[in-house]
């Protein structure tokens, strides 16, 4: 009796998902939905302030770049290592943490859908940071809808991660050059 009961629970289930389709999408364009824009700043340089013992440095959105309020800002730090065949251009997500001797030392950001806040904060007096943390840095910025750069099963750890999620999903990233 259970089993004819629990049958016949499941059939009403299924015929309830019944129905006529609904309304077709919008059609993406060339067959793909873009769900991200990508842009750089190159030469970025950080401006110390005492008061707050940290580093700051705005830049706003480019005007081409459409940014929705719930979209998420992801933000790429370049960094230049050495590889057994020359440098090698790596992309690492901020926040970024670094273990110096003074202390510790971190990039982090917030954004609205204007512009970018990029700061460099720690445990210890900034003012004795070296440069090369603080001149000519390279940031790359993703915009991506929220619920994509939430996703557990997509990695965005790394510019490279992000790239093979993207293709996977059959998506595309729109590059834009800044000036």
């Amino acid at each position: 009796m259970k089993k004819l009961l629990l049958g016949i629970v499941i059939a009403a289930g299924l015929m309830a998902c019944e129905g006529d389709r609904g309304p077709q999408g919008p059609p993406g364009q060339d067959g793909l939905t873009i769900i991200g824009q990508t842009y750089e700043y190159e030469n970025v340089d950080f401006t110390y302030e005492p008061a707050a013992n940290l580093y700051s440095r705005l830049l706003e959105v480019p005007s081409e770049i459409e940014v929705l309020e719930s979209d998420a800002i992801l933000v790429y730090r370049l960094e230049v290592v050495s590889g057994d065949n020359g440098p090698i251009e790596t992309w690492s997500l901020i926040p970024q943490n670094f273990f110096l001797p003074q202390g510790t030392m971190q990039y982090v950001y917030n954004h609205t859908a204007a512009d970018v806040e990029l700061l460099i904060d720690g445990n210890f007096d900034l003012s004795t940071l070296d440069a090369g943390f603080t001149t000519n840095q390279v940031f790359r910025f993703v915009v991506v809808p929220s619920d994509f750069a939430k996703d557990p099963k997509i990695n965005i750890e790394t510019y490279d991660e992000l790239e093979k999620a993207v293709l996977q999903q059959d998506f595309q990233l729109k590059e834009f050059a800044v000036q």
